[in-house]
């Protein structure tokens, strides 16, 4: 439960609120549980603050700190975190689902089994961040920074992903179907037994990356570098690939049924 004191004095206004975090720097703020919902916390500095199972939906936390903050199982649904710095947070469970993040820092977060659904991350900083198992159906991360994120058995079907940086990504297991890949970058990312099934992947960049026993069943793989890529077992029935670049390419054991292939 939160600290009485502590959530009166956060909603007593951010001068309030900065002043007596900085004369009192050893206090572990705790605003667990509380409801904020709706509330304008525009450039809070809520940094290694307690919010666990806080109701943050509808909130304003434009350019707020929460880095190091512990937010697992909170629910910011349809809040509002543009530019807003989650770096080495816990929002592990939490509920994110429409919620704006644009440009916001969320390297090294933990959002593990997090619902992200519908989200805005344009132009997000991810990289580093664990989503194993988190859900970003529909989400918009259109160029994202997801360099070696952890993306294992993730929902990502219908989400935006042009032009995003998924270098050393690891997405093996995770569900694709019918996502925008135009454009992103994927050299040597883990897409193993991933579900690419008509997604559309063209001119992205998959040299060296790990497509072995992926469904990209009917995907569109037109002009994309696939040089060094690993293709072992895949399944590529109906997929598109005019123009594709496959030099190097393990095709051992590949499904190429009805597939266009390049000139």
């Amino acid at each position: 439960m939160a600290n009485r004191e502590h959530l009166t004095l956060l909603k007593a206004g951010a001068v309030t609120w900065i002043s007596w975090r900085t004369e009192h720097p050893h206090i572990e703020p705790d605003i667990s549980a509380a409801n904020l919902q709706g509330d304008n916390l525009r450039g809070a500095n809520l940094q290694g603050v307690n919010l666990s199972k806080v109701d943050l939906s509808n909130a304003l936390l434009v350019r707020a700190n929460l880095s190091n903050a512990n937010l697992a199982a909170a629910n910011l649904y349809q809040a509002k975190l543009i530019e807003a710095n989650l770096s080495a947070a816990n929002l592990s469970v939490a509920n994110l689902s429409a919620a704006t993040l644009t440009q916001a820092n969320l390297s090294h977060a933990n959002l593990i089994g997090a619902d992200l659904s519908e989200a805005n991350l344009i132009g997000a900083a991810i990289a580093d961040a664990n989503l194993i198992g988190a859900d970003l159906k529909g989400a918009n991360l259109r160029d994202a920074d997801l360099g070696a994120t952890k993306l294992m058995r993730t929902n990502l079907c219908f989400a935006n992903l042009i032009a995003a940086n998924l270098i050393g990504a690891d997405l093996s297991e995770a569900t694709l179907y019918h996502t925008e890949l135009l454009g992103a970058y994927l050299y040597k990312t883990d897409l193993y037994k991933a579900n690419l099934s008509k997604a559309h992947l063209s001119g992205a960049y998959l040299f060296r990356a790990n497509l072995s026993e992926a469904d990209l069943r009917g995907a569109n793989l037109s002009w994309t570098n696939l040089s060094q890529a690993n293709l072992a077992g895949a399944d590529l029935r109906k997929a598109n690939l005019r123009g594709a670049n496959l030099r190097g390419a393990n095709l051992i054991g590949v499904n190429l049924e009805e597939a266009i292939m390049p000139d």
